[in-house]
């Protein structure tokens, strides 16, 4: 009698790794394979398996405990780094790191269920002769935040909630939508309760109904949370916010430099609420003055650690809507106990320069200080007395002018770049209703705010420089650089000034603020004004924070920080605090730690920066449905394959006349030369042009405006 054949069982090996190649790209933890093998094997046998299957190259093990199938070995270079994903509307994404200059390339499948703005570890793939890296996300080490807004829809006893940010890559599952009174078309904030290995979306909770599509405060809401700041401030931290501003020590004013007797006053707008700086001034001799710049002391009441700072960390900075403000602290430290209001002693920070008639500095201080601000001038009144030399302190406010005039002269001779676009400002009835548009001014008054803050910004980063290089270990800093511009980007912007008729001589890097500043002095009020503005602040590098010092080259200084705003801005919390460390000669301070926190605070601005803009680009479409029909002069401020956008001269509202609306013929996009030319007429569009335009629609939720070309 024959025996009976075994069964063939396959080995371990093979089934583990079949596995894992049904899953190409996907990170996998060691307890979801356990789990589905856990009828076969020992979770030792599984572990033993994945550890032979990883040196034999097969997988590749992101961290501990998890792994992956679907990179070549030949693809993967070996090395992995940290760094902030930056998703672009297309679902690839660059993950902007401190260990590159260049930002790392991830192709949208390989994103692996991170979210924009997460930080995440990446797999870097050899180097295949392309100038920029790429790789892909293996672990998210950091979600950017937890909630999302989107719109309900139902079906049946659940629902989805489809996120509006166009850089969010999945909906989020609802269950029990019905018994929660959700209705298709709400408008809510969903948070992501589990998100499962074997699920294609994550399980979603929803955190706040936030209204009707369409309302005002619905959609300055959704701007400000699809952009990762949260609308509230939890209990615990404004908890803590009262108690700080309730806490004054008979110990707070010790060591403080007295400022309370002398001369001191803010410049801001007529709407300010928080009220971050002032200057102190008095007369030392006939060519001697004594200059404070006198900054609130945030970081006395916002101690490392505490709930208040970790909140303040996480939102990175004060974000400005165009009908509010949402602040990077609670308004009882912000607007109350650490803004600079006249008649109340205040704890600051200072810069103290005294300097001559010809802006030179003769001596600087920096330290704590104790003042009392004696006057609140709005811009408007500060320009009123500088030009016409009536009202009260009008002979110190010349007297500083005239100092702030030599400063940006002297600026300017040591490399600065004079951009001055124009900056629109709405404005709005109570209901965020958009009334009408004016163009913001900036007179000397501004400039005179804005040259002392940049004197004591540089001269703060120059002391700690100066103090580092008399150190064997390193002082780690945080810095506002600013890199040289691209060379291929500088080189198709001369070319396009050259179209214009425009000669800029540009060899090397020192040429380039002198070309410029030459060039919009000649461009000043003709057509293409804007254009060449636009596109020569787009060929710039973008300036962000970081302890590796390489100067500001759009200002020309060679050291620059951030130290006059920590209302609003985290990293100059971090400056304060260095700062003092340094002081009292404490050098403790760990640089990659500090860089860390840099590479966040520069993700945040962006991202407030791009709140900012949706929240004008919103009032403009609402604004623009009132002129539907009709037709204004606008200037070509974008060529793309499928359109050009206008920006209206009159209002400054942006549109797109879409390509498929030049239906008189056969357009041919040209994106080296910035324009589009017809083939069959030889009519050509290019940045710059003055066109005029219908308007024919406007879609507020879009936030888009279409025209059509009114021919001439």
């Amino acid at each position: 009698m024959s025996k009976k054949r075994k069964k063939h069982q396959e080995p371990p090996q093979k089934l583990i790794l079949r596995y894992l190649k049904s899953h190409p790209g996907k990170v996998i933890g060691f307890s979801k394979i356990a789990a589905e093998f856990s009828n076969r094997y020992s979770k030792e046998t599984i572990q033993k398996v994945l550890s032979e299957l990883h040196e034999r190259g097969h997988i590749i093990q992101s961290s501990r405990g998890k792994y992956a199938y679907g990179m070549r070995k030949s693809k993967i270079s070996g090395q992995y780094v940290e760094g902030i994903l930056d998703m672009t509307p297309s679902g690839n994404a660059f993950v902007i790191s401190d260990a590159f200059t260049q930002d790392i390339f991830i192709s949208a499948s390989k994103v692996n269920r991170a979210f924009d703005g997460d930080r995440v570890k990446v797999a870097l793939y050899q180097s295949n002769g392309k100038k920029r890296p790429e790789g892909e996300i293996v672990e998210i080490l950091e979600r950017s935040r937890e909630d999302f807004v989107g719109t309900v829809q139902l079906y049946k006893q659940h629902a989805f909630v489809v996120p509006d940010y166009q850089n969010t890559n999945c909906d989020f599952f609802i269950a029990n939508a019905v018994k929660q009174g959700l209705k298709s078309g709400d408008r809510v904030i969903v948070k992501i309760k589990t998100w499962a290995d074997d699920e294609k979306n994550p399980s979603g909770e929803i955190v706040e109904k936030l209204g009707v599509v369409g309302d005002n405060d619905t959609e300055m809401k959704a701007i400000l949370v699809q952009n990762g700041f949260p609308i509230h401030f939890p209990d615990e931290v404004l908890a803590e916010a009262a108690l700080a501003a309730g806490n004054m020590p008979e110990d707070a004013y010790h060591k403080r430099r007295d400022f309370r007797d002398i001369l001191t006053f803010t410049i801001d707008p007529e709407d300010a609420k928080d009220f971050d700086d002032a200057i102190s001034f008095r007369v030392m001799d006939k060519n001697r003055y004594e200059i404070g710049i006198h900054i609130a002391d945030v970081s006395w009441f916002v101690k490392p650690g505490t709930a208040l700072d970790r909140e303040a960390y996480k939102r990175g900075t004060s974000v400005y809507l165009v009908d509010r403000v949402l602040p990077m602290l609670p308004e009882t430290l912000s607007n109350q106990t650490c803004s600079l209001r006249p008649d109340e002693e205040k704890l600051c920070f200072s810069a103290v320069f005294q300097m001559n008639n010809q802006g030179k500095v003769l001596h600087e201080w920096f330290g704590r200080t104790v003042i009392k601000s004696n006057q609140r001038f709005t811009y408007e009144q500060a320009q009123e007395r500088i030009e016409t030399g009536k009202g009260e302190l009008s002979e110190e406010l010349k007297i500083l002018n005239r100092i702030a005039a030599k400063l940006r002269d002297d600026k300017y001779k040591h490399g600065a770049i004079s951009f001055e676009t124009a900056e629109v400002q709405f404005i709005v009835d109570l209901d965020g209703v958009p009334l009408g548009v004016k163009i913001k001014e900036r007179k000397d008054a501004h400039l005179l705010i804005e040259d002392f803050m940049l004197l004591a910004n540089r001269s703060v980063a120059a002391f700690i420089a100066k103090k580092a290089a008399g150190k064997r270990q390193s002082l780690p800093f945080v810095y506002r650089v600013h890199d040289e511009p691209d060379p291929e980007r500088l080189d198709d912007f001369v070319a396009f000034a050259r179209s214009f008729g425009y000669q800029i001589q540009i060899d090397n890097p020192t040429q380039i603020p002198k070309a410029l500043n030459k060039l919009m002095e000649e461009v000043k009020g003709k057509p293409e004004q804007n254009a060449l503005e636009q596109l020569a602040i787009r060929s710039m590098a973008k300036a962000v924070y970081t302890t590796h010092n390489i100067g500001h080259f759009g200002l020309g200084f060679s050291y620059y920080t951030h130290f006059t705003s920590p209302i609003r801005r985290y990293p100059d919390v971090m400056v304060h605090r260095l700062l003092q460390q340094y002081l009292n000669a404490d050098y403790n301070y760990s640089e990659a730690t500090i860089e860390k926190q840099c590479v966040r605070c520069s993700v945040r601005e962006r991202k407030a920066m791009s709140a900012e803009r949706e929240s004008i680009k919103l009032k403009q479409v609402e604004f623009i449905q009132n002129y539907i029909g009709e037709s204004f002069e606008g200037i070509i401020t974008g060529i793309v394959h499928f359109g050009i956008f206008v920006e209206i001269i009159e209002n400054k509202c942006e549109g797109l006349v879409p390509m498929s609306s030049l239906h008189w013929d056969d357009f041919v996009y040209e994106m080296k030369g910035n324009r589009i030319m017809g083939t069959d007429t030889g009519q050509m569009y290019r940045l710059g042009d003055l066109v005029k335009v219908q308007v024919v629609h406007a879609d507020p939720e879009k936030r888009r405006i279409d025209f059509v070309l009114v021919p001439d």
